[in-house]
């Protein structure tokens, strides 16, 4: 092997975190650089193929609302993306996600527990490729996502909302053209039972040595 062979695989492996480390995985709001969704998690895995993080119970989450501090899923589709909007902290309220992401993917998957780790779904979240940065993930939602149920029936989720954005101007025709493509490519992951479905992702189980990672001051800085 070259020094330089030997460099770059170094320089692969000091990008990866380790299990237990704390992140931030983060979107911006669609065109613009400006954070609206972080939620601190802890890796399970990090490497080449696949980067999983677990986002405990209980976890203080920065969400967009209205600027009237209005749910945003309460207010009409027809506004609900040209009205001022702000951000609010809340726990997350729910059982605890997984949630898996291959690189370069545009696509991420989550999978969601009932209470007693009776397994739900898995969710697919199309997205833009995630950056990643020192202190975490960074990428911008797609509107347009898919529910995997356990029996392997899926169906596709949010198509109003994917509308009303590229009705908006959030999206362009090229952008939600590609979106979709994407889409396609997932339920064909889906229909072939690939990864990371067939990994068994539903057996795994947290540390429960973790701690709750806490949301820092900064949570919306720059990515570097």
């Amino acid at each position: 092997m070259t020094a330089e062979a030997d460099l770059s695989i170094r320089d692969r492996q000091d990008r990866y975190w380790a299990p237990g480390d704390q992140l931030l995985w983060r979107y911006r709001g669609n065109g613009t650089d400006a954070v609206h969704i972080c939620r601190p998690v802890t890796v399970v895995r990090d490497d080449a193929e696949l980067l999983a993080v677990w986002m405990a119970p209980g976890t203080e989450c920065v969400r967009p609302v209205m600027a009237d501090g209005t749910p945003i899923h309460h207010t009409p589709l027809t506004s609900r993306y040209v009205n001022p909007r702000a951000t609010e902290v809340v726990p997350w309220r729910g059982t605890g996600v997984l949630k898996l992401v291959r690189p370069g993917e545009p696509w991420s998957v989550w999978l969601f527990w009932e209470q007693g780790w009776r397994f739900k779904s898995w969710y697919v979240n199309l997205e833009e490729p995630q950056r990643r940065w020192s202190g975490g993930v960074d990428s911008e939602d797609h509107f347009l996502d898919i529910t995997v149920h356990p029996d392997r029936s899926w169906r596709w989720l949010d198509e109003d909302e994917f509308a009303q954005a590229q009705a908006d101007g959030l999206m362009s025709r090229d952008l939600a053209a590609r979106v979709r493509q994407a889409g396609q490519r997932a339920a064909g992951v889906i229909r072939t039972w690939g990864p990371p479905f067939r990994d068994h992702w539903q057996d795994w189980r947290p540390d429960p040595a973790w701690p709750v990672p806490a949301l820092p001051a900064d949570w919306d800085r720059p990515a570097r």
